[in-house]
């Protein structure tokens, strides 16, 4: 070994150390951004860039990478390229950084991986709400583990998931990427995603986003600045980041595109040093989102080029500019200027060259294309369990689950039903492809006509009603920054209203016994759809003609079943109550038409519970279980409120709660744990399971608390007549509030214990009283609750 840099035997720290003092600032520099490019097996790249992102010198690029990289864009992500050809010409790249440049640094490559690995033939995963409708940690750990397989395959060292945005209004069009509305199951939902995709040994970076308060944005517009307090932001949207950094050692984390009271937060010290850094101990990186850090001078105004927002990124805590180097190239300008320091930059390339020793970089930086492994057995057989586990059934009125061998004509009727991308999420491969007007191979999803068909064959007849979009194409958005005023715009929705095809919809119901329709949305990008990022929404009807549609359907007055597919729940207007059965099945992935058929047919049973609230009208956006009692308004608004609230959803039994006992009323505000056991009885003739919740009340605070929060939950199965008695802790440490001083502190008082199977029904109620002085946690403290079974033998004829 030629420096002590190159032996792999020596300490890490050792090791950067001795790299560091080599470089030059130029060769630092390219440390700390990526280059967007399609790669090419003979080391001709070109540059990506489109409207939104810009795109890097394609006349400088060889040069530029002669210096190094930080990291290389979405190689396989960006475009539709053959895993091995994709492998191949990463590990092109790889080798001209090895071998051609002075120090013979390699790249980070990253990928997205929300609902599955964003390339080519990847198994596509149901979206990150369904994740959240499972109520299943576990399963989502097994997930994440899957994707995280299928990354390393391609020479994947870092997967822009997961999203851990609290959901507050469901007009966002990036609701769909989110986990729900309650902050601790995000965390806990976060956590083992985060333990999933890394592994053991923190080989591949999971990155947390987008941090923090995304969702919460003026009026549920993408960007829009975000009006919070430092209390409500540390209780309800930081807690999912302090989660998964503390319980999961999160590897890298993202700012978010917007600002909250008046600071972007990618130039936010406090957030990203203080908060992130210093409080929770957090050791990875911080990457920017795409072009957060051009938004400083381009739309923000509080930088007055990228020389200035480069710097006041990499002050605040940045370590790495994506997708490109908009404003990385410009920081010796800056450096110049005195607006950042060298031992700044020494600092973050640190960082930089400490993760990429950690991960093996310098000795194994080539992938083998002979062991890339997508859409395996087990990836489609986790992608199929989840699509069954998420879908939520509201309304029933008995007609539910219909027998494959019962002898019914079943009209399958609406847009969704036989259209593949609208089982799957906007961060899912095909779908992203629309922004720059490609196309995928959509063959391995299983659309719900199809599954359908595959259970109760000649017996479905299908008819599309109506479309939800004539035409998926990019289109010709315009961004903030294009124009001097945007609120002078004319822009018209894309959405089709054509009814022509209502009526043989209406016709193939009447010569049926019943119909299923599905109805919903279809995710894109930046209005390349109604629903996912930059396709927020003013209203919650169903786009375009499909509640025409339904309403003819039911007019017929043969029995129909409603199936909502899509990122955010709509409303009906009142037709929910003239269905014999109404579902969410949100975006199910792949296996969407497989899984919808099991559950149809009875061959599987319903067991998601809502994570967002479904509201009684727009008007009481934003709304979430976990709002303040003054929410409502005084009096109570009319149409403030939820039609299906949190956490509930149906199965095809009946279970009751009974028998609550608390094991000590009295709890040590030091070590005290709410003991909180019950019985639970399936009281149906089939088999089910139910989701136990419990939630708490704080009765007198010293701030204004929400009138519950979820503490607790376990996923129960019960046979038919079973009887079981669970027991759920709560650790007095998660009875927290940040204080005035921004401090996490619980305090003592009274606490409302509430058990049941949604946030609206909790049959069951305790008190337990919290004494001691008020206490300070520190940085570790006991951040989730843990659920036991005790089963009891069936009753005989049950």
């Amino acid at each position: 070994m030629s420096h002590p840099y190159q032996d792999p035997s020596r300490p890490i720290p050792e090791r950067v150390a001795d790299l560091l003092a080599r470089m030059t600032i130029e060769e630092k520099i390219a440390q700390m951004h990526a280059f967007w490019l399609f790669l090419s097996q003979d080391g001709l790249h070109r540059t990506r860039g489109d409207a939104f992102t810009g795109e890097s010198d394609q006349s400088q690029l060889q040069a530029r990478l002669k210096l190094g990289l930080g990291q290389i864009t979405r190689p396989l992500g960006s475009h539709s390229v053959d895993a091995r050809e994709g492998v191949r010409a990463l590990n092109a790249l790889q080798k001209f950084l090895r071998e051609e440049t002075r120090l013979g640094i390699p790249a980070l490559s990253h990928e997205e991986c929300l609902v599955g690995l964003m390339t080519r033939g990847a198994t596509l995963f149901p979206a990150a709400i369904n994740y959240g409708t499972t109520w299943n940690p576990e399963l989502i750990e097994q997930i994440a583990a899957a994707i995280g397989d299928e990354a390393r395959s391609i020479g994947c060292h870092q997967g822009l998931a997961p999203v851990l945005d609290v959901s507050r209004d469901v007009r966002w069009g990036r609701t769909e990427e989110t986990f729900g509305e309650d902050p601790y199951l995000i965390g806990v939902l976060a956590t083992r995603y985060v333990r999933g995709l890394q592994g053991k040994h923190r080989d591949l970076l999971a990155t947390l986003k987008h941090y923090v308060g995304h969702s919460f944005s003026e009026g549920a517009r993408n960007h829009a600045p975000v009006h919070l307090g430092p209390r409500e932001l540390s209780d309800i949207f930081l807690l999912p980041f302090e989660m998964a950094v503390k319980q999961a050692n999160a590897g890298s984390v993202m700012p978010a595109y917007h600002d909250v009271d008046n600071e972007p937060a990618h130039s936010s010290h406090y957030l990203l040093t203080e908060v992130l850094r210093n409080q929770w101990g957090f050791d990875g990186l911080v990457v920017a989102d795409y072009v957060g850090v051009s938004l400083l001078y381009q739309h923000h105004g509080v930088a007055a080029d990228p020389a200035e927002a480069a710097a006041q990124s990499f002050n605040a805590g940045l370590d790495v500019e994506l997708p490109g180097d908009d404003c990385a190239a410009h920081l010796r300008q800056a450096l110049e200027r005195g607006q950042i320091t060298t031992a700044k930059i020494d600092e973050i390339v640190s960082r930089v060259l400490t993760e990429k020793f950690r991960l093996g970089l310098f000795e194994n930086p080539y992938t083998d294309e002979n062991k890339i492994d997508l859409q395996n057995a087990n990836a489609k057989a986790l992608a199929e369990q989840a699509a069954e586990q998420s879908l939520v059934l509201l309304e029933n009125n008995g007609i539910l689950p219909i027998a494959p061998n019962a002898g019914k004509r079943i009209a399958v009727i609406g847009p969704t039903a036989n259209d593949p991308l609208a089982m799957l999420g906007g961060y899912s491969f095909p779908v992203h492809l629309i922004i720059n007007d490609m196309t995928s191979d959509a063959s391995d999803i299983v659309t719900p006509l199809a599954g359908l068909q595959a259970v109760y064959g000649d017996a479905v007849r299908y008819a599309p009603g109506c479309v939800i979009l004539g035409e998926r194409k990019a289109g010709a958005p315009v961004f903030p920054g294009d124009v001097t005023d945007g609120s002078t715009l004319s822009l018209e929705s894309p959405v089709s209203r054509d009814t022509s095809l209502i009526d043989a919809a209406v016709q193939t119901a009447r010569d049926s016994d019943l119909a299923i329709v599905f109805v919903g949305d279809l995710a894109g990008l930046f209005q390349t759809g109604t629903v996912g990022e930059g396709s927020d929404t003013d209203s919650l009807n169903l786009p375009g003609v499909q509640q025409q549609l339904l309403e003819a359907v039911v007019a017929t007055g043969k029995p129909t079943i409603a199936v909502l597919t899509g990122g955010r729940p709509y409303l009906l207007n009142g037709v929910e109550h003239q269905l014999a059965a109404l579902a969410m099945a949100f975006a199910p992935g792949q296996q969407a038409g497989v899984a919808l058929a099991n559950l149809i047919s009875g061959k599987a049973t319903p067991s998601g519970r809502l994570v967002v609230s479904v509201p009684k009208s727009v008007g009481a956006m934003p709304y979430f279980y976990n709002h303040k009692l003054k929410s409502a308004g005084t009096p109570i608004a009319f149409h403030f409120g939820s039609r299906y609230p949190f956490g509930h959803g149906l199965t095809y039994t009946t279970f009751d709660y009974a028998n609550l006992s608390i094991e000590k009323d009295t709890l040590d505000i030091e070590t005290g744990e709410v003991v909180a056991s019950f019985d639970l009885t399936n009281t149906g003739a089939r088999d089910g399971v139910e989701v136990v919740q419990l939630y708490v009340r704080d009765e007198l605070a010293s701030a204004v608390r929400p009138v519950k929060e979820l503490k607790a939950f376990a996923r129960v199965a019960l046979k038919a007549g079973e009887t079981a008695r669970v027991t759920l802790r709560v650790p007095v440490d998660m009875l927290n509030l940040t204080n005035a001083a921004l401090k996490r502190v619980v305090e003592p008082g009274v606490f409302d214990i509430q058990v049941g199977p949604s946030s609206a029904n909790v049959p069951l109620h305790a008190k337990v009283n919290v004494v001691g002085q008020v206490r300070e946690l520190g940085r570790v403290w006991r951040m989730e609750s843990t659920s036991s079974v005790a089963r009891q033998e069936a009753h005989a004829g049950a």
